[in-house]
């Protein structure tokens, strides 16, 4: 059933930074832009909240803040700035002003056509406000929103091929990480916040109840809440939906082996399937069975302990004897 929901679904896979770059039309721009004794730039800094470097990259504005709207935001009032030709600290003003204002229409547009793909209604408009701004986030390079969506289209399916209410199943899924719009401004896990929200705002308590347990915070006791967390784990875990940079790859299939080898009586370990799995092979004369299936636990408890990854990983302990003899 998985297989099927997973191959009837396909997505567009994007990746973003904390950064974005504007292109100058010219060097003379780059002085307007920075004004005299630095006055436009520290006007635009104050006004949106963004670092912005002009002297790093030639011919380029880099706009540099982890709040993606932040930078949004910079980005059309520096754009519009550009065009007009016109800078000093009150036309600044008035350009951060109407990009807000852009932002706004675009967020809450973002939320809106969200539900309308993927089938769901009734959805209070302060929910579709916070589903919008995922349009702006993302989860190691994965686009928050995009993940949402592709989610509730799985969910929705396998809802229908298990006999749960796929209405429930959609929702659910589709709002799951509505709490990372706030972990800023609220205090607490993206899960929690979410099922709050969500209470707060009048979902089903089956809805809150799959939200909250999304990431095993508490016993998911539904199907639809099982549903939304299996869809979760495939759409972050698949291959190619995250960014993770070959260093930190070859430092995490390092770091596996090196939990594994740290344990007494380890001939060899290898992190294997995109670090999905530890391959450990033990010495016969020093690991007997049991001991074999008590370090497997040991191994996963220490993995679970000092590294964060998404989805599992499997730990497989082999343990192997030989009796060679040659008959003469």
């Amino acid at each position: 059933m998985l297989l099927t929901a997973m191959e009837r679904m396909s997505s567009e896979v994007t990746a973003d930074r904390t950064i974005t770059a504007l292109k100058l039309p010219d060097d003379d721009m780059k002085g307007r832009i920075i004004g005299k004794e630095g006055r436009n730039l520290q006007a635009l800094q104050r006004a949106t909240g963004v670092d912005i470097l002009v002297d790093d990259t030639p011919g380029m504005v880099v706009l540099s803040s982890f709040d993606p709207i932040r930078r949004q935001v910079a980005r059309y009032a520096l754009e519009r700035l550009m065009k007009d030709g016109r800078i000093n600290p009150s036309s600044i003003e008035d350009s951060v002003a109407k990009a807000e204002r852009e932002i706004e229409k675009e967020v809450v547009r973002a939320g809106e056509d969200a539900a309308r793909e993927v089938g769901v209604v009734g959805i209070p408009r302060e929910i579709l406000h916070l589903l919008g701004e995922l349009k702006f986030r993302t989860s190691y390079g994965q686009n928050v929103l995009l993940h949402s969506i592709e989610m509730a289209h799985v969910a929705g399916m396998i809802a229908e091929e298990i006999g749960a209410d796929k209405r429930i199943a959609k929702t659910a899924a589709l709002l799951h990480d509505m709490g990372k719009a706030v972990t800023h401004k609220i205090e607490g896990k993206h899960a929690d916040i979410g099922a709050e929200l969500a209470k707060k705002y009048g979902m089903s308590d089956d809805i809150v109840l799959a939200i909250a347990a999304h990431h095993d915070d508490i016993e998911p006791t539904t199907p639809e809440a099982i549903i939304v967390k299996i869809c979760d784990a495939m759409s972050a875990a698949r291959p190619g939906a995250r960014n993770i940079s070959a260093e930190n790859f070859a430092e995490r299939m390092r770091d596996l082996e090196n939990i594994a080898t740290s344990f007494p009586g380890i001939d060899k370990a290898y992190a294997i399937s995109a670090g999905r799995e530890i391959r450990v092979i033990v010495e016969p004369k020093s690991i007997d069975d049991l001991s074999a299936l008590k370090l497997a636990r040991d191994i996963a408890d220490k993995i679970e302990a000092t590294m964060s990854y998404p989805g599992v990983i499997k730990v497989n302990v082999i343990r192997e004897t030989r009796a060679v003899e040659y008959a003469k």
